[in-house]
């Protein structure tokens, strides 16, 4: 999975619709799960806790729209809420405004309310406030999301309205992104709207990012889906190995937590907490690799690591926009604030299904 745009691909005279497209939205209104159904692939992590998104990621995705090829360059990014708790939500909300301000299209996506069939559906105030901040003359596509909830689809129709009161939108698409009905018409409508240009990446290209992005999001992935109340919110991964050859890969990774209480959990009585996420971060690594994948984690309480500007830097939270390059060095692991970081345990080789 080759990162950044190759020589020959920029060389291409052929002329396609081409372009970046930003995901915008408030948090878990499904923003990753539409990435995903657009790839095809489980690329973005996903879980129930809010801000699960934390950087932006590149999707790339080609289709053929009215007789033309097209490559959309599809932007992830975290949703927008009140960042007053940390540095950390403030580069949050930084990246996915700088994504949708440069964007050539913007996808604003809202979840359907789950409201009793006696009382209209209405738009979450949030949507709204997220729909005027966006530039008046933006190419903007509202996505409806969650439509699988609503039974009675007439009932949209009040929603759709009052959205169309609040801005000007190319179009509006309804869609339920976790079972894919109606991601292909939101592909199409958005694909229009691209300019004419030359692709960016070659047609394996998936994304941009490296390996060890992936292997880390993995990782914390499984903390998000595992723990509660604010371990998940105080938790992120640093990558301190990873090797790769043609038949498996090798990783070591600390998981950074803020308290030595928070540490306790994440490791879990006699290891049982980590032995699970690590089993369970390995299987979602070997199936991006393809290959087996041998995991080993630790625990280091990084005190105060969410409003630490160098601490930021180091663990892949940059004060400008995202994302790296896979040719730039891995940022190196910060070192620890306190106490030596425990050692997790060492999951067996898990190889992919055929």
């Amino acid at each position: 999975m080759r990162g950044v745009p190759s020589e020959e691909a920029t060389e291409r005279v052929q002329k396609v619709r081409a372009g970046t497209v930003a995901i915008v939205g408030r948090p878990n209104v499904g923003k990753s799960t539409f990435l995903n159904a657009a790839l095809s692939v489980e690329l973005a992590i996903t879980s129930k806790t809010p801000q699960t998104t934390r950087t932006t990621l590149l999707g790339v995705v080609r289709r053929e729209v009215d007789g033309e090829a097209c490559e959309l360059r599809m932007l992830d990014t975290p949703g927008l809420h009140d960042d007053s708790l940390t540095a950390l939500n403030k580069r949050m909300n930084r990246a996915a405004r700088e994504a949708s301000a440069t964007a050539d299209v913007i996808v604003l996506m809202a979840a359907v309310a789950t409201a009793a069939s006696s009382r209209p559906l209405v738009p979450h105030p949030g949507d709204i406030a997220i729909a005027r901040e966006l530039a008046p003359g933006a190419k903007v596509v509202l996505v409806l999301n969650k439509v699988d909830r609503v039974k009675d689809k007439a009932r949209l129709l009040n929603l759709i309205d009052a959205f169309q009161h609040v801005r000007s939108f190319e179009a509006i698409v309804p869609i339920s992104a976790l079972t894919d009905d109606g991601v292909n018409r939101v592909l199409d409508e958005v694909a229009r709207l691209l300019p004419e240009g030359e692709p960016a990446f070659d047609a394996e290209d998936l994304t941009d990012r490296p390996m060890r992005y992936f292997a880390a999001e993995y990782v914390r992935e499984q903390v998000l889906r595992q723990l509660r109340e604010e371990v998940p919110h105080a938790t992120t991964v640093s990558i301190d190995t990873f090797e790769e050859t043609d038949k498996n890969a090798r990783i070591a990774a600390t998981i950074h937590v803020e308290r030595l209480g928070q540490k306790k959990i994440v490791i879990g009585e006699g290891g049982s907490m980590l032995k699970q996420i690590g089993t369970d971060a390995r299987m979602r690594i070997a199936q991006l690799l393809g290959k087996p994948v041998h995991l080993e984690l630790f625990v280091r309480e990084t005190q105060g690591w969410r409003d630490n500007p160098r601490l930021l830097e180091e663990l892949g939270y940059p004060e400008g926009r995202e994302p790296p390059s896979a040719k730039q060095a891995p940022r190196r692991a910060p070192a620890p604030r306190s106490g030596p970081p425990s050692r997790g345990t060492k999951p067996k080789k898990h190889r992919r299904s055929p």
